[in-house]
């Protein structure tokens, strides 16, 4: 029987790939806010698209926590890229406020 905590969880190539995932999706985050600060500050919509964004990377993020503890790998790092990119989500919901309120 293993334990989750146990060493096998430390897998750099694992965390390296985790870390890659999570900046694309903040690149691309990023790309979508510069696009939407620098044309439509007051469309709500462009706005949302940078939360959606990050949400939608964690949401992949976990779904990929998922496969990679089915086949019993180093899951940790994965689900650590799901909370970073849900959390950086919510702070990013003011966006979409800001938007509003330039309306």
């Amino acid at each position: 029987m293993t334990h989750d905590v146990e060493k096998r969880f430390d897998r750099p190539d694992t965390f390296r790939e985790a870390a890659t995932y999570v900046g694309v999706v903040v690149v691309i985050a990023g790309l979508v806010f510069a696009a939407w600060a620098l044309t439509a500050r007051d469309s709500v919509i462009a706005a949302s698209l940078v939360p959606a964004i990050l949400m939608a990377g964690g949401i992949g993020a976990f779904v990929k926590t998922y496969r990679v503890w089915k086949v019993e790998g180093a899951w940790p790092a994965w689900q650590g890229a799901g909370w970073f990119l849900l959390t950086l989500m919510l702070l990013c919901l003011a966006i979409p406020g800001a938007a509003m309120m330039a309306g």
